[in-house]
């Protein structure tokens, strides 16, 4: 492929639903531009976009894939992100590069939550967006409709370019609403001009009045034109558009066909003509040796730097970091130095990816996208620049995991080997997380949901050959007491030579702080039990909090006061006393009216408002207090306390009840007494898991 300077490069993240035709849409493209000879569909598993063998088991995307493409003098890079939410860390790599934005919509299945994610990220990232409807192939597809929906969700700034023109139930063309001119295809996305037809002027002067609506908004001048009745010149229109199509005020809806690679050569056009190149954009670093600001801004004249937005390691195609360059000309010879682990970084080859395709090239400029293989120290979010300019950028930020599931390795011995094969997991993909949780003796896999997770342990398998199993996870639970006991403890053993012996009497009581584990004091008078053997006791009870005898569970708000007991001049020793001071905490903490405390969350969840009640209602039955609403972008944020037991399975249900756009998030608060009946059921079940376990 050859070298593209700033200005011919489009950035482009492809965005919708998931199973929207993201994937069939890059493949026309790809197509259309004679990249390939024949178009592969993703019920086939042979399209350029999902190459990896759990995309072309379960027929959608997991990952973002570039797609390269050359059109009529211009580099498009495509970003063909995943549509299902669990992959979400996926298409929030891809916007961190992006420069623009193609939603794509359905024309059968209409404006989706996908779709309207999809938006929301748009604004948060201040993309500009065109629409794509694509499906236009098929019966049931209604451009109108979509456009309805799309004007009623984001008024005057969308803009219809097109209106289809159907003959015998079949797409065959489309009126140029901008040009207002006719267009039939005549193979694949080429097209003759041809004749407006009569039954499409109804909805054509609409889409007119739409789309002229959208041009009047732009400007005072234009809006008084609009008012007073004259017609907008061909230029104004183009003028407007190009211009606020890319500052956001002006939102195009185009239209095609993926299937059938129709709309697709419009739909390039569009993106060169009214799409920003990078240097439009704005981007700066901090300079690590001067601390001073850095403005790269895509310009290519400024020092090269490059910041690393996603990791490939896969077992085929091995591993590569993929990067947008920021600033400067990327070459085969520029000495690469890693700012972030003040590493240096051997470069080989500067590749282009085109789904699993790599292609060689000499050098990117400014804005371009590239990869680099093998490199040892870098990682996803890192900056790559010179050691005489290190300028380090912010890191990708991602959404927080918050979906967990309990894991244990199948095979005695493949330990090291998981562990190995999910660190490579998490080099690619942001969201999952390992916790090793030591005090309940499990091993925690986090992820956005549960397909993602389902998916993690499926590749674990196919790619790197190693099974786990997933299980609710124990939820961290404490023990306390709420009386007072006192307890005699007596170790004593004799066999042969020196015995065994210690005596204690502890006092149990609440501590007060659930914050601490313990606290230890000694009332001991006359030398009952000498002072040596204090800190012996204390161990003891150290111990043993770490396990309560409740249901296995650490302890937390103890008291332990050593008041009584006695000693061996020969026998005892700090051994003994600590395994009489065991054998006190045992009973003494369980006369001492123990029970259990759960952990409570800080909950919020945030849905449009027509889903508050059923979300509560939900909340209710899980236990959950409702503590108020506060409003959120148009959206209701509630917020709840709730026991963190519940939550296990949340996002699959929140997801059910919301159709998919309602997002939630914790952070721990407090622990509580756990109701009785709550009580019963954790000690039940960690009898049965002690007992299946030994």
């Amino acid at each position: 492929m050859k070298v593209y300077t700033s200005d011919k490069i489009r950035n482009v993240v492809l965005l919708g639903h998931g199973s929207c035709g993201k994937t069939t849409l890059v493949e026309a493209m790809a197509y259309t531009t004679g990249i390939i000879n024949r178009q592969g569909r993703v019920e086939d598993g042979n399209t350029i976009s999902d190459y990896d063998k759990e995309e072309q088991k379960r027929l959608f995307s997991i990952s973002t894939t570039i797609v390269p493409i050359e059109y009529e003098g211009y580099k498009i890079n495509f970003l063909d992100t995943p549509g299902y939410f669990d992959f979400v860390g996926e298409v929030e790599e891809a916007l961190a590069v992006a420069d623009a934005a193609v939603i794509v919509v359905s024309a059968k299945s209409g404006v989706e939550v996908g779709t309207m994610k999809a938006w929301e990220f748009c604004e948060k990232y201040n993309l500009p967006r065109i629409f794509f409807v694509t499906d236009m192939d098929v019966d049931n597809a209604s451009f109108r409709e979509v456009v309805e929906e799309l004007t009623e969700l984001y008024g005057k700034k969308i803009a219809p370019f097109h209106e289809p023109i159907r003959e015998n139930e079949k797409f065959v063309g489309f009126v140029n609403v901008v040009k207002m001119a006719g267009r039939r295809f005549t193979t694949g996305s080429d097209y003759e001009e041809c004749d407006i037809p009569e039954y499409s002027m109804e909805n054509l002067s609409k889409f007119r009045e739409i789309l002229l609506e959208a041009v009047a908004e732009t400007s005072e001048e234009l809006m008084d034109k609009y008012f007073s009745g004259e017609e907008f010149t061909q230029e104004e229109i183009s003028m407007a558009l190009r211009t606020n199509v890319i500052d956001g005020s002006v939102v195009p809806v185009l239209m095609g066909s993926g299937v059938n690679a129709q709309g697709t050569s419009m739909l390039l056009q569009a993106i060169e003509k009214y799409f920003p190149d990078p240097t439009k954009s704005k981007i700066s670093g901090k300079n690590t040796k001067t601390g001073e600001e850095f403005s790269a801004d895509y310009d290519s004249s400024k020092p090269f730097t490059a910041r690393v937005f996603k990791t490939i390691v896969d077992p085929f195609i091995g591993k590569f970091s993929l990067f947008k360059v920021c600033s400067g000309v990327f070459k085969n010879d520029t000495p690469l130095y890693n700012v972030n682990k003040d590493a240096e970084e051997k470069t080989n080859k500067i590749y282009i990816l085109r789904g699993k395709e790599q292609m060689e090239v000499n050098e990117l400029h400014a804005g371009d996208i590239g990869a680099l293989g093998k490199l040892n120290d870098t990682v996803t979010g890192d900056t790559l620049a010179t050691k005489s300019t290190p300028i380090v950028y912010d890191p990708i930020q991602v959404s927080t995991p918050y979906t967990y599931l309990r894991y244990r390795t199948k095979k005695k011995g493949d330990d090291e080997k998981v562990s190995q094969a999910l660190a490579k997991l998490m080099d690619e993909d942001l969201t999952l997380k390992v916790v090793n949780d030591n005090e309940n003796r499990q091993a925690l896999l986090y992820g956005i949901g549960e397909q993602q997770l389902d998916v993690a342990v499926s590749k674990l398998l196919s790619r790197y050959k190693v099974e786990i199993e997933t299980m609710k996870p124990r939820v961290p639970y404490r023990e306390t007491v709420r009386k007072k006991s006192s307890v005699r403890g007596r170790h004593k053993k004799q066999s042969g030579g020196h015995g065994q012996y210690g005596d204690v009497v502890i006092e149990f009581e609440p501590s007060g702080d659930l914050e601490t584990a313990f606290v230890f004091e000694e009332k001991i008078f006359g030398g009952a039990v000498p002072r040596n053997y204090f800190p012996a006791v204390e161990k003891g009870i150290a111990d043993s909090v770490l396990k309560g005898p409740l249901a296995g569970y650490p302890v937390v708000g103890l008291k332990a006061t050593l008041v009584d007991g006695s000693y061996h001049p020969v026998d005892s020793s700090e051994m003994a006393f600590r395994l009489a001071t065991v054998l006190a905490f045992k009973q003494g903490f369980m006369e001492a009216s123990p029970v259990l405390l759960e952990p409570i969350v800080s909950l919020k969840v945030v849905v449009p408002d027509k889903f508050t009640g059923d979300v509560m209602g939900d909340l209710n039955k899980r236990r959950g207090r409702v503590l108020g609403m506060n409003p959120v972008d148009g959206k209701q944020e509630i917020v709840a306390d709730i026991p963190l037991s519940e939550l296990h399975g949340y996002s699959t249900d929140l997801r059910s009840m919301t159709g998919g756009i309602g997002e939630y998030s914790y952070e721990f608060s407090r622990y509580e007494q756990a109701p009785s009946d709550v009580q019963q059921k954790v000690i039940e079940d960690n009898e049965k898991e002690e007992n299946s376990e030994s």
